[in-house]
């Protein structure tokens, strides 16, 4: 852009801001529409499980916070928080989240399978043996990766299976969804 047509174009907006030209409809035309507020927002889990599901584990971990945020701190959205931040690698924080999510309620399943996968990707092989089948017993066996889990876990444990070959994509995440117990991501 050339010196003259900059000048030409400043004097144009400015003699656009002084109201030569713009009225208040022409703004109000181009506004983004105001939220309603008479519709409730979508639940922050509901919507981090989808975007999980969608492999979109940030966009998740965001959204899994919003809802923490909105209905306060359980065992369900740290759980949800811990397994978005297992799926992001996150080892070290993922452990400590599902921990906590488990002193608010101990024999929440999903937060203690996903404790399990992450002290078993962290090498920690014996605690999450016993974390899997503590997550077993509170299950009745019932949800099959909670079973594979246990299985590879005590495999692992003791030596039937060569580190190198197993692929830490063998463990699985499951979350509570109004009693049940869905596959959210393989890692």
């Amino acid at each position: 852009m050339r010196v003259g047509h900059g000048i030409a174009l400043a004097a144009l907006v400015a003699s656009a801001a002084c109201g030569d030209g713009i009225d208040a409809s022409d703004v109000s035309r181009n506004a983004p529409p105001a939220a309603d507020g008479r519709r409730d927002a979508v639940d922050g889990l509901i919507v981090g499980h989808r975007l999980m599901a969608a492999g979109e584990h940030e966009l998740a971990l965001k959204a899994y916070l919003r809802a923490a945020g909105e209905q306060g701190v359980d065992a369900d959205t740290l759980s949800a928080i811990g397994s978005a931040n297992l799926a992001l690698g996150r080892l070290g924080q993922a452990e400590q989240i599902l921990r906590r999510a488990l002193e608010l309620e101990p024999s929440f399943v999903p937060a203690m399978n996903n404790l399990g996968v992450a002290l078993m990707n962290a090498g920690k092989e014996g605690e999450a043996r016993v974390v899997f089948q503590q997550a077993y017993a509170l299950d009745s066996g019932k949800t099959e990766s909670i079973r594979e889990n246990l299985r590879l876990a005590i495999a692992r444990t003791e030596n039937e299976v060569y580190p190198e070959a197993e692929d830490p994509a063998m463990f699985t995440l499951v979350r509570r969804a109004q009693g049940q117990y869905v596959l959210l991501s393989a890692l």
